[in-house]
């Protein structure tokens, strides 16, 4: 089994490194080849699937960091010159951290029967 400071560890990391991206010049922006939404998505599921993971007892806290994260950094990047905020944008986000924590409370149940 993961250590569950790695896994705490990998979560608040993996949020910091969405944050960073998500307000920095969008110059600086990665991207992977896929559509944005896709990107967007897939980021916020994995953070959901971290903190699900990294807080097996508390699917409500994942849930709430990954939703509000999500919506947190859609409302920064209005601060932010070269970025926008757009609602669809945030529903992607807050859509991917739901599935992501639902996985992670699937992986935990079937860890849980085996």
């Amino acid at each position: 089994m993961v250590n569950a400071k790695l896994l705490r560890f990998v979560a608040w990391g993996g949020l910091c490194l969405v944050a960073i991206v998500s307000l920095a010049p969008i110059g600086f922006r990665p991207e992977s080849g896929f559509s944005v939404s896709v990107e967007r998505f897939s980021a916020f599921a994995a953070i959901g699937l971290a903190f699900a993971l990294a807080y097996p007892r508390h699917a409500w806290l994942a849930l709430i960091i990954a939703a509000g994260s999500a919506l947190l950094l859609e409302v920064l990047q209005m601060l932010a010159p070269s970025r926008h905020a757009h609602l669809f944008d945030a529903l992607v986000k807050v859509a991917g951290g739901a599935m992501g924590v639902m996985l992670g409370q699937l992986v935990q149940y079937y860890r849980a029967r085996s």
